[in-house]
């Protein structure tokens, strides 16, 4: 992999390592809009290989792929970051659901049902589904992919205008996980169930979708909902 000189064949790790490039990015992009460009993330993931083959050092106590995959994805997250994938319409949706669940289950003291958020918005159940679908793409990142491989932050060379901002301090605050387990565990227990399929188990929508016996759609509105609950319990951090 590296040459008599020492330096790293760039184009045999390209050729070895880009099926592991092409993996990684699919498995992200399946989980964010259709306006992401797997293409732009692959791109984005094959400068971060060559990037760890140029820091990589032969007798180093981790094997290349382990070295470079933190490196790799961290590459495709702040492609992401800097493009800001998120359209405005999906921000939009995604505000407007959080606002009606946040006040609505304020007022009853428990998790609101679709049709009492539907209802709330002003909105027939199937226009309150149709929301929710525009307002894929409202994620929740693995703690591990907001930390490279040598438990720096991805988000170390970002300035933010509030300290607070930094989504990597809310993560490392002892409050602030107990309040997100929190949250987690007063979901209702379908979604509770979809998001530990999800993040812990890491199945796609699909495979939920077959585990719950609906449609893959049905499967990202609940998704979707279930983040608007979380990120609605969670307004005060």
């Amino acid at each position: 992999m590296y040459t008599a000189t020492g330096q790293p064949d760039t184009r045999r790790i390209a050729s070895d390592y880009a099926p592991l490039v092409r993996r990684m990015a699919h498995h992200l992009v399946a989980k964010l809009p259709a306006s992401v460009q797997v293409d732009d993330i692959i791109q984005a993931g094959m400068m971060g290989l060559m990037d760890a083959a140029t820091r990589y050092e032969t007798g180093h106590s981790a094997n290349f792929e382990t070295f470079a995959t933190p490196r790799i994805r961290g590459a495709m997250l702040d492609e992401l970051r800097s493009n800001d994938w998120m359209p405005r319409s999906v921000r939009r949706a995604q505000k407007t659901i959080e606002r009606a669940m946040s006040g609505l289950e304020q007022k009853l003291g428990r998790a609101a049902t679709e049709v009492e958020v539907a209802r709330e918005l002003k909105l027939s159940i199937t226009a309150y589904h149709e929301l929710l679908n525009d307002s894929r793409g409202a994620q929740l990142f693995h703690y591990d992919e907001l930390v490279d491989g040598d438990s720096d932050s991805i988000f170390a060379d970002r300035h933010f205008a509030d300290p607070d901002a930094n989504p990597l301090e809310k993560l490392q605050d002892k409050r602030f996980r107990l309040a997100l387990v929190g949250a987690i565990e007063k979901l209702p227990e379908r979604e509770k169930t979809l998001m530990g399929l999800y993040y812990e188990q890491d199945m796609n929508f699909r495979e939920i979708a077959a585990v719950f016996g609906v449609t893959e759609s049905r499967v990202c509105q609940l998704h979707s909902q279930a983040v608007a609950r979380l990120r609605g319990s969670l307004g005060d951090w």
